[in-house]
């Protein structure tokens, strides 16, 4: 009997690994499994304890809000590191997660960061699906189509 390389296969595989769909996933589990597998810690927390990534907000002098999202909290580049946006903070923390970076969020409840996580967990899924399919692989399973993409869970 040959050995076929299927979607339900490899899912079964990383269900079996503890790794489900983001939105059937506890959100704690999800950032426990996120540090583990990128080696990075958050805390929203602020103490003068250095971390390699920084996310907050300020108010500009005449009442606005902005995000800073850098790596030099104490010289932060204007051009690169400030938003009038925060929508557009998701990259940015996504970046600072697959770096491995131990960073300081100001709220982990806000929309921007729960998108990053959420982004961050499916690279991970992913990264953990070509793993599962190398090792297969190397069990001898083989692609019924060579041409076979493997299908994205996030």
């Amino acid at each position: 009997m040959e050995k076929t390389i299927t979607d339900k296969l490899i899912i079964n595989k990383l269900e079996a690994k503890g790794y489900l769909e983001y939105h059937d996933m506890d959100e704690n589990k999800a950032w426990n499994l996120l540090e583990k597998h990128f080696d990075c810690e958050v805390t929203d927390v602020f103490t003068n304890t250095h971390k390699e990534f920084y996310c907050y907000s300020e108010t500009t002098a005449d009442g606005y809000e902005i995000w800073i999202a850098t790596n030099d909290m104490d010289s932060p580049c204007i051009s690169e590191d400030v938003y009038y946006y925060d929508n557009d903070l998701s990259d940015a923390i996504v970046e600072a997660i697959v770096n491995g970076e131990d960073m300081y969020v100001d709220d982990l409840d806000a929309h921007y960061f729960m998108d990053a996580v959420e982004e961050a967990y499916g690279q991970m899924v992913n990264n953990i699906k070509e793993e599962i399919e190398n090792e297969l692989i190397e069990q001898g399973y083989e692609y019924e189509n060579r041409d076979e993409a493997t299908t994205e869970m996030v």
